[in-house]
Formats: structure tokens, sequence, C-alpha cells
């Protein structure tokens, strides 16, 4: 009964507001509901009449400047306000309607409505209810109207008043995010977080901290990744979302043990206090019990169209036998070339028929456009036609794809990643067994996989750190020219893992290549870690030398993000080199004990 209500109500609402708008006239809409709205409430006069009082009181009038006209709700014996001459007792009073009637609802579909320069004034005007801002903008998203969407969103959170927000504002204020990044409106979204972060409701503050956390995730800022989140805890103590990217935060840190042990802490804290929805608590059941799995399932799951096709990836990648051969040969000059066979190029061919983004040649990890937008095609027809694999150029354009949407993800690193590095190992194997000379990008089809080895190096760094480094190593051992630039990549690892005199090792190694801001600071760390700061002071000397901006940045509790180039490379030298630097590694600086102060004692000396 309640359904047959809503659906009239919106019918005759609809109507009302296009009879509203012919000329913004209390009597002719009347007239108008007793007539043709009378037709919308399926002949019931005494209902029309009724509503349309309380449509009529709610409704923004353009004439008015957006404002609304509201009529005075008469007294029982007082004349009824729907001008039919009765008493109010005798006639709309009697009226008894099946639930009441959103008092937003006129404005609501006002701003569905409404376009262009229209609407633009009347979201201007402050007139609109936060709770039909709200309502419209998520219609307006859902119909796929994202430029309005936001700019209905917009009006929302730029109230003066954060008090008068509706209560279900959070999912509002994550789809403007969303939109703001889906559009590149970074500013714009940098600018709504520092807004909530200030003076917004403390619900919106810990939504607000928890995105800013998985945005630093999403650019390996893990070090202003862990400074949101313990703000975030300190906001909401008690949110359930909070555990999750918790564990994230320390898959991400490459703390797969901890990360199961907070998620048991979480998973007790929450179960006892009996708040969650059943769901939630097998999801942090689940998260206890396997973390990287749990956070795996849930990316996919999430996926929509390609949650299928994606798991059916996984379980191929499970079963793929060895992979075969390759024509490997040495040159005269005893180099060594791998060249495509004509098998291989004959299940290329057929694998480019739906995979029809091109590998960028110019680039070491480049595509020339979005393989995603065709994934749920080639996906399908990979897991169809698995002997593809075969060819070294499908699995460079796979692993391509693979890490440019999951490659910051720990936990895909295991049914993705490792599966497909198996294969290129077994080809790396077969080069180093024709001979010993180097293995050079330019030489015959050899980019194919060294970039393969790129981007699986990429792809394994944060889910599965061993197994990443020795294939950058063994990547080293062919292309001792470094063509990759995997040098920087290892080093940062082999810090990361404690080995201060093997990183040592690899910066002397290469001391004579030029400067390189990664190469100087991780040997400055190396140095100081293991005690010997005359000479990492030294290294400071040549850091500033090359990077004048390196240092002050990466002592800096709190700085502003640097954009790189156009084509995401930071020129030597530059601001936009030196927060680079800080993103990736500042958290082993902070926690390396007294490592920061240190440098800031340097540069306080200077």
């Amino acid at each position: 009964m309640l359904a047959v209500w809503v659906e009239q109500l919106l019918g005759f609402a609809a109507g009302a507001l296009a009879a509203i708008r012919e000329d913004e006239r209390y009597p002719e809409f009347m007239a108008w509901a007793r007539e043709e709205g009378a037709e919308l409430m399926g002949g019931n006069l005494a209902m029309a009449q009724a509503l349309a009082p309380v449509l009529w009181s709610q409704t923004p009038l353009e004439r008015a400047g957006f404002a609304c006209e509201p009529l005075a709700r008469p007294g029982r014996n007082e004349p009824c306000w729907c001008d039919s001459g009765r008493k109010t007792k005798h006639c709309c009073g009697a009226v008894s309607m099946p639930a009441d009637v959103p008092d937003h609802l006129m404005w609501m579909l006002s701003l569905r409505d409404w376009k262009g320069p229209t609407l633009k004034a009347a979201l201007e005007s402050g007139h609109a209810p936060a709770q039909a801002l709200l309502e419209a903008g998520l219609i307006a998203a859902e119909t796929g109207q994202r430029g309005r969407a936001q700019q209905i969103l917009e009006s929302l959170f730029q109230r003066a008043d954060w008090s008068r927000l509706p209560a279900q504002a959070e999912p509002a204020f994550e789809l403007l995010i969303d939109l703001y990044q889906e559009r590149g409106f970074t500013r714009k979204r940098a600018e709504l977080l520092d807004e909530v972060l200030d003076r917004g409701p403390m619900f919106l503050r810990g939504v607000a901290l928890e995105r800013l956390c998985l945005m630093h995730l999403d650019n390996d800022d893990l070090d202003s990744a862990r400074a949101a989140f313990v703000r975030a805890q300190q906001a909401l103590p008690d949110s359930p979302t909070l555990a999750y990217i918790e564990a994230m935060l320390l898959l991400h840190e490459g703390h797969e043990q901890e990360a199961a042990e907070r998620a048991r802490f979480w998973f007790r804290r929450l179960a006892r206090q009996g708040e969650l929805e059943p769901e939630q608590l097998q999801f942090l059941a689940d998260l206890a019990e396997n973390p990287g799995a749990t956070l795996a399932d849930q990316l996919l799951n999430a996926e929509e169209d390609l949650a299928e096709p994606l798991a059916a990836l996984q379980a191929l990648l499970a079963e793929l036998p060895p992979a075969p051969g390759l024509d490997v040969r040495s040159t005269e000059t005893g180099e060594l070339e791998y060249r495509s066979s004509a098998r291989e190029d004959t299940l290329v061919a057929a694998w480019r028929q739906h995979f029809e983004v091109d590998v960028d040649d110019e680039s070491a990890l480049g595509l020339k456009g979005d393989p995603w937008v065709q994934a749920g095609d080639w996906l399908r027809e990979l897991c169809a036609n698995p002997e593809w694999l075969d060819a070294p150029r499908v699995v460079q354009s796979l692993a391509l794809a693979l890490t440019s949407r999951f490659g910051s993800l720990p936990w895909m690193s295991p049914s993705l990643f490792e599966p497909l590095a198996d294969r290129l190992e077994r080809w790396l194997e077969r080069v180093r067994g024709v001979g010993e000379g180097p293995f050079l990008w330019d030489s015959a089809d050899n980019a194919v996989l060294l970039r393969t080895g790129l981007a699986l190096v990429v792809g394994m760094e944060r889910g599965a750190r061993a197994r990443s480094r020795q294939l950058a190593e063994r990547l080293l051992s062919l292309d001792d020219q470094d063509s990759l630039g995997l040098q920087e990549l290892v080093l940062d690892q082999l810090l990361r893992e404690g080995r201060e005199r093997e990183a040592l090792a690899m910066t002397e190694a290469r001391r004579d290549d030029g400067p390189v801001l990664g190469i100087l600071m991780g040997r400055a760390l190396a140095l100081f870690r293991l005690e010997r700061v005359d000479e990492a002071d030294a290294v400071l000397h040549e850091v500033e030398r090359h990077n004048p901006h390196a240092l002050p940045m990466l002592c800096a509790e709190q700085t502003r993000a640097v954009s790189l180039g156009p084509d995401g490379v930071a020129e030597p030298g530059t601001r936009a080199e030196a927060w680079q630097y800080r993103t990736l590694m500042r958290d082993q600086w902070r926690s390396t004990p007294g490592a920061l102060t240190w440098v800031q004692a340097y540069l306080d000396q200077r």
C-alpha cells in the first residue's frame, strides 16, 4: 500500500511542478489540481485538493528569487486553504494521507529538472534544503550526469552552517570526492578535504581522514598515509572502516603478520560492542584470518562487470603450465638476443584482435590507451585461449595492464603477478643458459622481456618484496646498463629489509655513473644506519649540490604536493624530484631513529 502511495505522490508532484511552472500562481495551480491532478490520484479529488497546498508551500518560485510562498495552515473551523469555501474540518482536514509528504520534495524535483543558468541561480540562492541537494545530487550521479551531480553536491558542502547537513551526507561527501578524482579536479578535492578537516562535523572529519589515508596509499606516500590514519583513529576510534584501512596500510608497509594481528584486535573489539551488521562482522573475521586474500576478494567483488573475468584469470594463472622455450641466440660479439618466433607472432595476432591497446615503445611501462575500457572482452578471450600466454608479447601486455590497475595493491601479488613472474623467470633462465653476455634493451626483441620484468617488479614491490627484488637483481645482471632504472628500486627494498651493507655496496658500485637523488639519499641513509656519520655527512653535501630542495622537503612535517612532468617524470634537481623521493621513502627515514633529526641538524649548521 505504501509503495502505491509513493508512486502516486511522485506522479502527482511531478505534474504539480509542471503546472506551477506555467505561471507560478496559486489559483491557477488549484484549478489544475481539481481537474488533471485528481486524475493523477486515480480520481480521488479530495486527496488531490489536500496535497496541492502542501506542495505549493514547499515549491521554489523563480519569480521570488527561488524562495517559497508557504501558505498558513488554517485551523479546523477556518476556511480551507484549498479555496473550496468549506471549513477545513469538512474539507482537506478530513483527508488522511498514508504517510507524511517530505518537506523537500518539490525542491528536489526542481533541482532534477532545472538546467544551465536556472540551476546555477537556484543553487546560488541558498534556499535549497540540504536534503534536496543531497538527493538530487545522488540521482544525477546514478543517471550518469557527473557534471550536474558535482555542481549540486558542491552547493551542499559550500554552506556556512555545517550543522544543517543531513545525517546521510556521508555518502554524498564520498561521491563528490570521487567525482573530483574522476574528472581531474585535484585542487577542488584537496580544498574540500581541508575544509572538512578544519571545521566539518566530526562524522565527516573521520570520513575525510579515511579518504585522505587511501589517497596517500594510492600515491605510495606511506608516511602521509600513516599520519592520516593516526588522525582518523583519534576522530573516529570505533569506526569499522579503520580496521580495513589499517590492514591495507600495514600490508603496504610490508608488515603482513602485524596486519593479521591488528585485524584480530579490531574483530574482538568491535564484536564486543555488538553494533555491527552480520556481514560487517564476517568481513572482519575474514580479515583477521587472512588480510591479503580478504582484501583481494573484496577488490574483485567491487569491480562489478569485471569480477567474474578477473576471478577466471586468477584461476587460469594458478593452473598455468610451464612456459615453453624461446629463440635466444648469442651474437658474434657475445651479446644475447631474443627473437619472436612465427608461432608466437600468430598467438599475438589472435590476442591483438581483442586487446587493442598498443605498448608504448618509447616508455618503460607505457600503454597507448586504457586497456580496461574493453577488459571484459580480452579477459574472457584470454581465459578461453590460455595458449596465448606462450608468447612473451602477450605476457608483456597483460603485465602492463595489470600493473597499471593493481600494481600498488600488495594483496594482488600472489594471484596476479607471481604466476606471471614464474613464467618470465623460466624465459630468463633460458636467456642466461645461452651465454654470459649482456642482454641489452635495444637488441632484437629483448625489450619485450625486460619491460615485462619491470612491470612485474613494480607489481610485486609491495606484496612480494623479496620476490620483486630478486627479479630486479636478475634483470640487472642481464642488462648491466640498467635501462629500466631498477637500481634505485633494489636499493629501496634493501633498505626496507634492513640490509644496509648490501645497499651500500650497490651504491659504491655505481658511484661513477653520475648523481641520482635516490642513490645518493639511499647511500646517506645506509651510512647513517651503519653509524658512519662523517661519511654520511659528506653524502649530504652531494645531495645538496644535486638537488637543494631534497633535504628541507624530507624534514618538513607537512609540505604541499608537487606535480610531476606531463610524462610523469621528475627532472633532476627540481622540487618535483625532491617530492617524489619524499613520497616514496620518507617513512624509512622517519622509522630510522635519529635520522631526520640528524638531517635537520645538518641543515641548521649550514
